[in-house]
């Protein structure tokens, strides 16, 4: 592993010695510091996650980039890459994992590899609790594994004090002690609440944003920014995609509230390059859909957390069922796709009315879990392309069905270990499954939904 200083460096890798180690907090510190100088700061997050990029959204004031080899393809993320970092003074990439940790116990799609491919400098985050002469052999253990790793400094993360993080910084070597960027106090108030499947999310973390954003300056405090803020020169931003004219755009609704919040940021910036006028929708209180919309999207999240809500609102879920009777595209994932079904049975047993567009009925089960990469293939014609359509996505859920549900089904399913099955349901335009699709992975996916809203939205003004 080779070093170097970070001043002038455009982007760096915040990765972790191993999974839990704090690279999420010390994340959103850089880029609280970083745009606190007034720089316009970019975030990415290698791998699938929702959570960390919604975190990383709010504090940097623009959309952090999901950068997944697997569901991507690397042609895909180095342009994903280039792309959002030509419209930055400087990119802050938040690792998956441990930094060398990938796919089966190899370096595929780890961190590691991901730094090697774009040549970024690492930044690495050592949890120092409880340890001082040892975080040395820790360090230069991944000093020495990997040559070809550029290791730029590291962060001393949950320090018990300013003299504890001394003592250790005093027990290393030169070579090593060169190398630190400062450390970070051990904070409660730093901490992101867990629950099932992750972290808290943003929308609803009960901790007000001005507390989080006051957190983070205070935690930075003792970290030395001078060597991560790059010179600052006239560097021309780089437009988002082109969006058509306003005459030419067709309206989806788009749910996004506590109970649904994942989506890739690019996913809803190639609809809107295809046509679509995004326009948000609160299914826990919304009423009804946006007025002239043409088609919905209903993404992941935790809908079994606000079961109860989402039944009560009867009005919404009486028009979805009109909408996808009359033919209206539907879309759904995960979630999304678990609204749709007749029930939802939460955690605590209790089985609430859903939309009932799809007839199924889903479960949520703690000793259960689906984690996995899938590539999908469309088993008959869909809002998202002709049969034979294929992309890749990922699924996340502890919810699983209750008894095989009836009906056309959507997928043709292959895992990346190989493993085939089927998924989802298609009910006329309405479509959906627990998986997440990456609309990278076949930018015809998304130009497709866009033209089957626009045909629908012709079809109801003729008639």
């Amino acid at each position: 592993m080779t070093t170097l200083t970070l001043t002038g460096a455009r982007a760096f890798v915040v990765a972790g010695t191993h999974s839990g180690v704090g690279k999420t907090v010390v994340t959103l510190i850089l880029l609280r510091a970083l745009r606190q100088r007034g720089l316009a700061v970019q975030p990415f997050k290698i791998g699938p996650d929702f959570i960390d990029t919604a975190y990383h959204t709010e504090v940097a004031g623009r959309e952090s980039i999901n950068l997944d080899p697997w569901m991507m393809g690397w042609d895909n993320v180095e342009r994903s890459f280039n792309r959002f970092t030509e419209r930055a003074d400087i990119a802050v990439i938040e690792a998956m994992g441990a930094l060398f940790d990938g796919q089966d116990g190899s370096e595929r799609g780890s961190a590691a590899e991901l730094a090697k491919r774009l040549e970024l400098p690492v930044i690495l985050v050592i949890d120092i609790w409880g340890m001082t002469r040892s975080a040395g052999a820790l360090l230069e253990g991944f000093r020495a594994f990997d040559p070809d790793i550029t290791l730029a400094g590291f962060v001393m993360n949950r320090a018990g004090s300013a003299r504890h993080a001394a003592m250790v910084l005093d027990a290393l070597p030169p070579r090593l002690r060169d190398l630190c960027l400062g450390y970070i106090l051990q904070r409660d108030a730093l901490a992101i609440p867990e629950r099932h499947l992750g972290l808290v999310t943003v929308e609803e973390n009960e901790t007000a944003a001005a507390s989080r954003m006051a957190a983070l300056e205070a935690a930075g405090s003792a970290l030395d920014l001078k060597r991560i803020v790059p010179p600052r020169d006239a560097r021309p931003l780089v437009p988002a995609m082109p969006a058509p004219a306003a005459a030419d755009r067709v309206r989806i609704a788009v749910a996004h509230d506590a109970a649904f919040c994942f989506y890739y940021a690019e996913n809803l910036e190639m609809l809107r390059a295809a046509g679509a006028e995004l326009c948000p929708i609160h299914p826990t209180v919304d009423a009804h859909l946006p007025p002239g919309a043409a088609g919905v999207y209903l993404g992941g999240g935790y809908p079994e957390s606000f079961a109860a809500q989402l039944s009560s609102n009867v009005s919404l879920l009486g028009e979805l069922r009109a909408s996808a009777a009359a033919g209206m595209p539907i879309y759904a994932e995960c979630g999304g796709f678990m609204y749709l079904g007749r029930t939802l049975t939460g955690f605590d047993g209790v089985a609430e009315p859903m939309a009932g567009v799809f007839p199924l009925d889903t479960v949520m089960d703690r000793e259960y879990l689906a984690i996995r990469y899938v590539t999908v293939r469309t088993l008959a014609d869909s809002p998202l392309g002709p049969a034979g359509t294929e992309a890749r996505g990922q699924e996340f859920h502890q919810s699983r069905l209750r008894a095989p549900a009836p009906g056309t089904t959507l997928y043709d399913v292959v895992t990346s270990s190989g493993e085939r099955s089927r998924d989802g349901l298609l009910a006329g335009a309405a479509a959906g499954s627990y998986v997440h699709l990456h609309f990278v992975s076949n930018p015809a996916v998304p130009r497709h939904f866009v033209e089957s809203c626009r045909a629908w939205r012709k079809r109801r003004s003729d008639s």
